[in-house]
């Protein structure tokens, strides 16, 4: 059947709001326990609430969490770690009062800890002392920075708030007990540090009680080296990664010295976020599955430790995380550009894979879909940038002869993070209505080594948007995108990268900031403990640099914003208060420039509600629409939209 002659944007497709909330759920923090494999579910048609599933081979799928239940922690406010299993014993954070609970089999969950303002997170349980360890964050003092430290809790007991192992330093993470219970490692790191600028890996003896340590010895890592998952191997070898090389690679401590295990210019870890990452596991004592990154795509390979070499294990998927190895198998949450993240069983001896459960059961036809190609293109001083690029796609439809598409420009959040190839419908809505999407990688971002990662370094604001903006004017002059119809659109880091496009470039015809940073000296002074000092390496120390604050905050500069803008944000967010979209609205506003702001009650930083993700996509169509002058192909709920 032919194609029908539209303009872009105003195409219609089947991947619809409704369509994308309908049944998506997201999929994190995958564990093994013997046979059983757990994983909690973000289920948006639950207010956002993380449900605790198992599958086990003879039962299959399983529903763990009790009514009214949310297994989240907010240590670090982003979480992670949040539960761990032995014997079927589930310990376990609650998000509302930020408890450690303990459920029994067929039971109702109970708590294990008392009713202060403690948060818990990245815990193991050592049954043969009868104890359970984690790192635990105590706000306890009001108006003072909360104390991180690594505890050990008698699970015999209840009410009990722990015991402290290690304390001082800022931040601590990981810790891991040796196969014969004598050794403890973990991580800690201090301010002003984020944890891929430096952390310091540490080894202690454990005494038989759990309660004490002793031979305290810090064995690798630094102010200027990263160190990622420690891992225990089968025969007590301790192994991690580190980007001491320029890339996060893996090493060991054998007989008192680090040595390296792979060199490879790849990306074996990934930015700690949140609590409970791992890209690699033991096969055996001698065998690693691993996963790693090069050029933005992950990899699947068995490493053998002693011969030193890496075999790929080919599957379908570019974008594995959570890795997890046991039983002859590996699992993992693995996605592809055609393929939505699923729980992927792989059997280590046939490479047979086997989906445990994908975030959507919803299928789109391929031929609607983008298929994403990485690109790299040029930017400032000499140098190249990365990102992905999607190209409009739907099979019913093609434009005018001699149109070319509006292009949306994505800046990811972080900013030390990075773009997936993972099918995205959230991105697919956008090209299977006509739009050309560009993902970018821009300096600063994961995944292509720690000098291109630090490329940010003192540049925020900057290096980010000058890559935004070469990355769109590549795609113009290779005649791929619209000069005159360019829009940015990000989230939190990435909404401030956008807000800085919009301010003090002229670019961009119009923009989408999602609970973005406009004030990045409120954000200074406002912010929470884990990311106060996030902002030393990527403007400089506060307040001693104050003014250069001042000139990189989009809010100080209004008068220079001359493009359309809309605005979205959750008015529970701790991370970037309400108070900044809001200066922001009110400044585009006193302009006469057409401006929307958008706001969620009760929604934090980052949308969790189906009805409010569901509105956030129609509302920022609505006002592309408007604004670039194109009809869309059905109606959507509209959005106010001053001075238009």
């Amino acid at each position: 059947m032919a194609k029908k002659i539209a303009p872009y944007g105003s195409w219609k497709s089947p991947i619809t709001s409704n369509l994308i909330v309908a049944g998506s759920i997201g999929l994190s923090q995958l564990v093994l326990a013997g046979e059983a494999v757990y994983w909690t579910e973000g289920r948006p048609s639950e207010n956002g609430r993380n449900a605790l599933v198992k599958w086990t081979p003879g039962a299959g799928y399983e529903e763990l969490s009790a009514a009214g239940f949310n297994v989240r922690s907010r240590v670090h406010e982003y979480g992670g770690g949040s539960y761990a299993v032995h014997d079927d014993v589930i310990y376990f954070t609650n998000f509302v009062d930020q408890r450690l609970y303990v459920q029994y089999p067929y039971s109702e969950p109970e708590p294990l800890t008392p009713s202060q303002p403690l948060r818990f997170a990245d815990s193991f349980v050592d049954a043969s002392r009868g104890r359970l360890f984690c790192i635990r964050e105590d706000h306890s003092e009001p108006g003072v920075e909360p104390t991180n430290s690594l505890i050990s809790l008698n699970l015999d007991g209840h009410n009990e708030a722990g015991i402290e192992l290690a304390a001082g330093s800022s931040f601590y993470a990981s810790p891991r007990l040796s196969p014969n219970g004598s050794q403890l490692a973990w991580l800690s790191w201090n301010h002003p540090n984020m944890p891929w600028d430096g952390t310091e890996l540490w080894l202690a003896n454990l005494d038989e009680t759990g309660t004490s340590l002793s031979n305290i010895t810090k064995i690798a890592g630094g102010g200027d080296e990263s160190v990622f998952q420690p891992e225990w191997s089968p025969d007590g070898e301790l192994y991690f990664v580190s980007d001491r090389t320029n890339w996060w690679n893996l090493y060991r401590w054998r007989d008192g010295v680090v040595q390296p295990v792979y060199p490879m210019e790849a990306e074996f870890g990934r930015p700690q976020w949140v609590f409970g990452m791992s890209t690699y596991g033991f096969e055996r004592a001698d065998s690693i599955i691993c996963t790693y990154t090069q050029n933005g795509v992950w990899h699947l390979a068995r490493l053998n430790t002693e011969q030193g070499t890496l075999t790929p294990i080919n599957t379908p998927y570019s974008s594995i995380t959570n890795l997890r190895v046991g039983n002859s198998f590996a699992h993992f949450i693995g996605g592809s550009a055609t393929r939505p993240n699923a729980i992927v069983r792989l059997n280590l001896q046939t490479n047979d894979t086997q989906i445990l459960r994908q975030s959507t059961d919803l299928t789109v036809d391929t031929a609607y879909l983008s298929v994403p190609e990485a690109i790299e293109f040029p930017t400032e001083n000499g140098l190249t940038a990365h990102a992905i690029y999607y190209p409009p796609q739907n099979r019913d439809f093609t434009a005018p002869a001699g149109e070319q598409p509006p292009l949306l420009v994505i800046s990811h959040g972080g900013p030390t993070s990075a773009t997936q190839t993972t099918l995205n419908l959230s991105t697919q809505y956008w090209t299977s209505r006509g739009f050309a999407v560009l993902d970018v990688n821009y300096g600063g971002s994961t995944g292509y080594g720690r000098s291109y990662r630090q490329r940010l370094n003192g540049q925020w604001g900057i290096v980010d948007v000058q890559d935004c903006i070469n990355g769109a004017k590549h795609l113009v002059q290779q005649g791929l995108a619209d000069g005159n119809r360019l829009a940015i659109r990000g989230g939190s880091a990435g909404g401030y990268t956008t807000l800085c496009a919009l301010t003090f470039h002229n670019t961009f015809s119009a923009g989408a900031s999602f609970f973005g940073v406009s004030d990045i000296e409120a954000l200074a002074k406002e912010t929470h403990k884990f990311e106060s000092r996030y902002l030393d390496s990527m403007i400089g120390p506060y307040p001693e640099t104050k003014q250069l604050y001042q000139a990189r905050s989009p809010i100080h500069y209004t008068d220079q914003l001359n493009c359309p803008l809309i605005l979205f944000q959750g008015l529970e967010d701790r991370v970037v208060p309400p108070n900044q979209a809001e200066m922001m609205f009110e400044a585009v506003k006193a302009k006469g420039i057409p401006v929307a702001y958008v706001a969620f009650p009760g929604e934090q930083h980052g949308f969790r509600s189906a009805e409010n993700i569901k509105r956030t996509l129609d509302s920022e169509l609505y006002f592309y629409g408007k604004i670039f002058g194109f009809e869309l192909a059905d109606p959507v709920k509209p959005v106010e939209i001053e001075n238009l």
